[in-house]
């Protein structure tokens, strides 16, 4: 093989993809029975395959420039193309999410058929067993052996999309973190992303009653702020704005919510004043929000107000405190429902140890690390299978590269590189040659070599 892809989803597919049109024997492997199965899953069986409005702004890392050369490499109109070419109709949902009109199943199939087309090998209910590192003297920079529940493999390009932790009954494991740990790659920690807030003890009791209640909301912390629909649950919080800031809180932050967004609250009632001022507080407040929502409000965040009293009766600093409590609602999430059901995986396979053109290891040439396992985590709609395209693009383009340049084994079609005369630019993925009489005699003699070891005796 030329490049061995571990991981079968969209980054892995997506890799295999680039690298075989380029006319590289590709291989990937899936532990699962069967490959893209978060993308199955994704977007309610009609998988938001991208967003529109991508930009390195809608995604978390501890180096927040990283995501940008990949992004700009393969962008989402490149994806839009591949999709109507195989004449998958899709729809913008809203926010520039865009969603197949039938069913996800048709982007897997779009990339089965595209890796057929590519002659990519697919192999599912295969386990890697272990990796190592092979050093030749055909090629000494290394190549990689991967045992397998199948038989070992090898290749000059090894590339692992083996994704994150998050929903673990689909097979997620920290099987890409530890090989990046084997290799010399910092791990940064990772936690539950895109996930539903929990709450306990009284803060959970006071919502005990309201859930299915869902409602639009702001939901803000650290800095950041989503605006989209709430839902509340027997144990906490979800929905859309929930599960955005769920990827920006941890424990003893601050949350707050918007009850009213796009609204000032004040303002509001104000002329909720002059136009009912024989309505009560708390029946205004029923129309604003759910009605359950609104009584709650009134009987453990608003009693002091007394919120049984007419509209006219308040005065304009006791609407003040009113409208506080709608536009900074104070909520104390105890922790999330984790992995079990979070989308993606924050943090991973630092960044700082891979080149953000290439995806490759700068520490292991021919090791790259793409998608959801590397320190990159999208917002919820489309970014994070816009960040698994791109990388999964950027990676193959350069293990390709890199086995036109490198002689792996007994291969004798690609130039012998000493490592005295040549050097590894992990950025281009490419041997950059250091010209001497002496490295050509070199040259020589290795490829006369390989062919006296091929020879039959």
């Amino acid at each position: 093989m030329d490049v061995v892809v571990i991981g079968g989803g969209a980054a892995g597919l997506m890799c295999a993809i680039t690298a075989g049109q380029r006319g590289k024997r590709v291989l990937v492997i899936e532990h699962a029975n069967r490959v893209g199965k978060k993308v199955l899953m994704s977007g309610g069986g009609r998988c938001n395959f991208t967003n529109t409005g991508t930009t390195p702004a809608n995604y978390l890392s501890a180096n927040p420039h990283f995501c940008k050369s990949a992004l700009a490499r393969y962008t989402p109109t490149h994806f839009i193309e591949m999709v109507e070419r195989h004449r998958i109709a899709y729809h913008e949902k809203e926010l520039g999410q865009l969603f197949c009109d039938e069913s996800s199943k048709l982007i897997v199939k779009m990339l089965l058929d595209e890796c057929a087309a590519a002659g990519v090998r697919v192999e599912t209910s295969c386990s890697v067993q272990r990796v190592l590192r092979e050093a030749t003297n055909a090629a000494p920079a290394g190549g990689f052996e991967v045992h397998t529940t199948l038989g070992a493999f090898s290749a000059p390009a090894l590339v692992v999309a083996s994704g994150g932790l998050s929903i673990p009954s689909m097979g997620a494991s920290g099987f890409g973190y530890e090989l990046a740990r084997q290799f010399g790659h910092a791990v940064l920690p990772t936690r539950a992303g895109l996930v539903p807030l929990t709450l306990s003890g009284k803060h959970q009791a006071r919502l005990a009653e309201l859930s299915g209640i869902a409602l639009p909301v702001t939901a803000q912390c650290n800095g950041q702020s989503f605006s989209n629909s709430m839902l509340v649950t027997h144990r906490g919080l979800s929905g859309p704005s929930i599960l955005q800031v769920s990827s920006y809180w941890q424990p003893g932050d601050d949350l707050q919510l918007d009850l009213l967004p796009g609204r000032d609250a004040l303002e509001t009632l104000q002329s909720l004043r002059t136009e009912r001022p024989a309505a009560e507080l708390k029946t205004v407040l029923g129309d604003l929000l759910p009605k359950r929502l609104a009584q709650r409000l009134c009987e453990v965040w608003l009693p002091h107000v007394q919120p049984a009293r007419p509209m006219k009766q308040f005065t304009s600093p006791q609407l003040r405190e009113v409208a506080a409590v709608l536009q900074r609602w104070p909520l104390v999430a105890s922790g999330t429902e984790g992995y079990r059901t979070a989308e993606v995986t924050l943090g991973g396979v630092d960044t700082a140890g891979l080149s953000s053109s290439t995806m490759q290891s700068r520490r292991v040439p021919g090791l790259y690390f793409i998608g959801e396992v590397v320190d990159v985590t999208g917002w919820l709609g489309g970014y994070n299978f816009q960040w698994a395209w791109s990388s999964g693009v950027v990676a193959g383009r350069a293990a390709a590269n890199l086995v036109k340049t490198a002689c792996y084994g007994t291969r004798i079609d690609a130039p012998f590189h000493n490592e005295n005369s040549s050097r590894f630019n992990a950025n281009s993925g490419r041997w950059r040659r250091q010209p001497s009489g002496r490295s050509h005699r070199k040259t020589r003699q290795a490829r006369a070599s390989v062919r006296r070891r091929l020879q039959p005796d």
